[in-house]
C-alpha cells in the first residue's frame, strides 16, 4: 500500500475521532450550566467551542504521553492507528446514541490498544506506561474530583444559608458561566493533545517525524479545529444525562462541579496524565449531589454510567483488533473497514433521529430516576 494513502486516511480518521470527541464530551463542560439556565444551550455550546480550540495550543504535554508513551512506535505501522481509531469512533457514537457519558479518551487507547496487540504482539504495548499515566489517573481523577465537588458543595450552601436563595442562585448562576468556561479550556488542554498524539505516532510510524518528535503547528492546529467544530454542534443526548440525569441540579451544586472539574483537568494536563475528562466531570457532578444529600443523586443511572466507562477500554479493544485484522490484509481490507465503519455510523445517526434530542428539548426530563430509554432519546 503507499504509505502516503495510508497515512492521509489515518490523519483524516482521527480528525474525524477529534470531532465525535468534541461532541461527545460537550457535556463535561456545559452540561450543568445548561441544566441550570446558566447559560442557554447555544450560547453554551459556542462559548465551549471557542476555549477548546484556544486550549489545544496551550499544552502539548498529554499529545506526547499519547505518541510515544503507550505503544512501541518501531513495531506498529500506520494502518495499526488505523484500525485503533475506528474502534474508538464506533464506541462513542455508540455511547452518544445512548446517552451514556463514557470516556473518548479510554476508547481510544481502547482501540489502540487492541490493534497494536493483534499487530505486533503484547510486547508492543508498553503497560508501565499504561498504567501510570491512564489507568491509575482513570482511577483516581474522579475520586478527587467528586470529593473536591462534595466539600465545596457542602460550603456554598453553607455559607449562602442565610441569603435568600434567588438572590445566592443568580450569584451563583454568574459564577458557572465563568467556571464552565474554564472546564472547556481545560478540556481543549487534554482531550485535544489525544488526537495530537494519534496523528504524531503515524507521523512517527510511517517515518515522517522523528522518534520522541512532539506535534506539529499544523497538527495542533487541525486537532484543535476538529473538537471545536464537535464541540459547536453539541452532544445534546449526554447533555441531557450529565444536567438532568441524575438528580435536579442547582445553581450551587453547577458552580461547585464545574470549578472541580477545572481545577482536576488542568493539574492532570500539566503532569501529561492523559486522563478522562468525561469521568472527571461525572465524579464531580456526582460529588455535588452527594454534597446536598446523597438521596438526591439517582444512582441507577450513575450505575448505568460507571459500567459504560468499565466496558469502553475493552470494547474498543476488541473492536480494533477486528478492524485491523481486517485492515491488515492491504489496501482492499482499510477499504472494507472503512465502508463497513461508515455504515454503521450512519446507522447510529438514523435511529437517533427517531427521537432527537437537541438545544430546544435537551432539558425535557420526566422528574422521575430516568432508565436508559428515558435518558437517550
Amino acid at each position: 500500500m503507499d504509505i502516503s494513502f495510508i497515512v492521509l486516511t489515518v490523519v483524516v480518521t482521527a480528525l474525524l475521532f477529534d470531532f465525535t470527541n468534541g461532541f461527545h464530551d460537550t457535556a463535561n463542560a456545559m452540561a450543568t450550566s445548561v441544566a441550570t439556565g446558566a447559560l442557554r444551550p447555544k450560547v453554551a455550546v459556542a462559548i465551549s467551542a471557542v476555549l477548546n480550540l484556544i486550549g489545544a495550543f496551550l499544552s502539548t504535554a498529554v499529545a506526547k504521553t499519547i505518541s510515544s508513551g503507550l505503544v512501541d512506535e518501531t513495531k506498529i505501522n500506520p494502518t495499526v492507528i488505523f484500525a485503533g481509531l475506528i474502534g474508538a469512533i464506533l464506541w462513542n457514537l455508540t455511547t452518544w446514541y445512548f446517552g451514556l457519558p463514557s470516556s473518548s479518551s479510554h476508547a481510544l487507547f481502547g482501540g489502540l490498544i487492541g490493534a497494536t496487540w493483534v499487530a505486533a504482539g503484547g510486547g508492543a504495548i508498553k503497560f508501565m506506561g499504561l498504567i501510570t499515566a491512564v489507568v491509575l489517573p482513570a482511577l483516581a481523577a474522579p475520586v478527587v474530583a467528586g470529593l473536591a465537588a462534595m466539600i465545596a458543595t457542602y460550603f456554598a450552601y453553607k455559607i449562602t444559608a442565610k441569603t435568600r436563595p434567588d438572590e445566592a442562585a443568580k450569584g451563583f448562576r454568574v459564577g458557572q458561566i465563568v467556571s464552565a468556561s474554564m472546564v472547556s479550556l481545560a478540556h481543549g488542554t487534554n482531550d485535544a493533545q489525544k488526537t495530537m498524539g494519534i496523528i504524531t505516532l503515524t507521523l512517527i510510524t510511517a517515518g515522517v517525524l522523528a522518534p520522541n518528535s512532539g506535534p506539529p503547528v499544523w497538527v495542533i492546529g487541525l486537532a484543535g479545529l476538529a473538537i471545536a467544530l464537535g464541540t459547536y454542534l453539541g452532544g445534546w443526548r449526554i447533555i441531557r444525562t450529565l444536567g438532568k440525569g441524575l438528580y435536579d441540579m442547582e445553581s450551587p451544586q453547577g458552580f461547585a462541579a464545574e470549578t472541580s472539574s477545572t481545577a482536576t483537568i488542568l493539574i492532570s494536563s500539566h503532569l501529561g496524565f492523559a486522563l478522562s475528562t468525561t469521568q472527571v466531570a461525572s465524579g464531580s457532578i456526582f460529588g455535588a449531589g452527594a454534597g446536598k444529600r446523597l438521596a438526591d443523586v439517582r444512582w441507577s443511572v450513575a450505575g448505568k454510567m460507571v459500567i459504560a466507562w468499565v466496558l469502553t477500554l475493552p470494547s474498543a479493544a476488541i473492536v480494533g483488533a477486528l478492524a485491523g485484522q481486517v485492515a491488515g490484509l492491504g489496501s482492499a481490507g482499510t477499504v472494507i473497514v472503512a465502508l463497513v465503519a461508515l455504515a454503521v455510523a450512519i446507522g447510529i445517526y438514523l435511529a437517533s433521529r427517531r427521537q432527537p434530542v437537541s438545544a430546544d428539548n435537551v432539558n425535557d426530563v420526566p422528574e422521575t430516576a430516568p432508565t436508559a430509554a428515558t435518558t437517550t432519546t
